[in-house]
């Protein structure tokens, strides 16, 4: 099978709405370049900060960014190619500037397929103790502190430092469980999230008995747990709240992320009516991450 490539030439800060149009036409992945990313790795920070990547070693945009989409070509993506402009053109009216939001339409041959995104996949240093290292690159800790996440990011991928996007890679579970975690058993409502995260544990063999299923958040989970991790929107945190309450053990952990600014008042609010406390507020451009706690027995 041959594919099409459907690029979009836009700004930083609409990557995650242009990225959603694609995918909400039929998009089997999305690749993201953007210029903030690139921009902060500079010559005279390499090796001095741990830089993975020498950036004179890469060729990238220096300016907004581009989101591109892989369809297989039976799909016949260049019909739908002007609807697409003018959604992403119509993000204007939700205060999002896509300009230029020009379109690029280019077939891709099946054998050309990975290459064409292993480019954009680079080793990243997450913090002192993460590494997140795509599979097929040989790299080596560089301390007994450093632990290696191995992906194959499948068809969803980026540049490796978005704060919000990918699906399903299961590289939260994996990195719990190489940072001490016990027992862990991850969910995702989608099949095909399910396989990917499954193949990503098993590149990771300290990660083998992560247990992962499809299921609807926690619907019909009865369980006592320590913490709950979720990386995703605020519109499915929300309805998550009185589930991971129930789930968590007193004084155990909600740890959320995926949260956009606007956004972040209101799962705030729901997560201390749901009888969380807040125990710390994370930040990464506009999106938010909240780490919350179940009350203790007597407070």
């Amino acid at each position: 099978m041959d594919w099409t490539e459907v690029s979009v030439m836009t700004t930083s800060e609409a990557v995650e709405a242009v990225s959603n149009i694609l995918m909400e036409h039929g998009a089997s992945g999305v690749s993201i370049e953007d210029a903030k990313d690139f921009a902060k790795l500079k010559p005279g920070r390499y090796g001095d900060h741990g830089e993975i990547i020498d950036p004179n070693d890469l060729t990238y945009i220096t300016q907004g960014a581009i989101v591109s989409a892989y369809y297989p070509n039976n799909q016949h993506i260049d019909q739908q190619a002007a609807q697409i402009g003018d959604e992403v053109r119509g993000l204007s009216k939700f205060n999002l500037n896509p300009v230029p939001a020009e379109i690029t339409i280019t077939p891709v041959a099946n054998k050309d397929w990975q290459t064409a995104w292993e480019k954009y996949y680079h080793p990243v240093s997450i913090s002192r103790f993460i590494t997140i290292v795509p599979s097929w690159e040989d790299y080596q800790p560089k301390s007994d502190q450093e632990k290696i996440v191995r992906l194959d990011p499948g068809m969803a991928f980026g540049t490796g430092t978005h704060p919000h996007v990918g699906t399903g890679s299961g590289v939260l579970s994996i990195a719990a469980k190489l940072m001490g975690a016990g027992p862990i058993q991850a969910f995702d409502v989608d099949d095909i999230a399910v396989r990917s995260a499954e193949k990503n544990i098993q590149l990771n063999p300290a990660a083998k008995d992560i247990h992962v299923s499809a299921n609807d958040l926690l619907k019909g989970i009865h369980q006592q747990v320590d913490i709950v991790v979720a990386n995703i929107l605020a519109e499915i945190i929300i309805p998550l709240v009185p589930q991971a309450y129930e789930n968590l053990k007193p004084g155990g952990y909600f740890l959320t992320s995926g949260i956009i600014k606007d956004k972040y008042e209101v799962v705030k609010k729901q997560l201390v009516a749901g009888g969380f406390q807040i125990i710390e507020t994370l930040r990464m451009k506009d999106w938010y991450g909240i780490i919350a706690q179940k009350p203790k027995d007597g407070d």
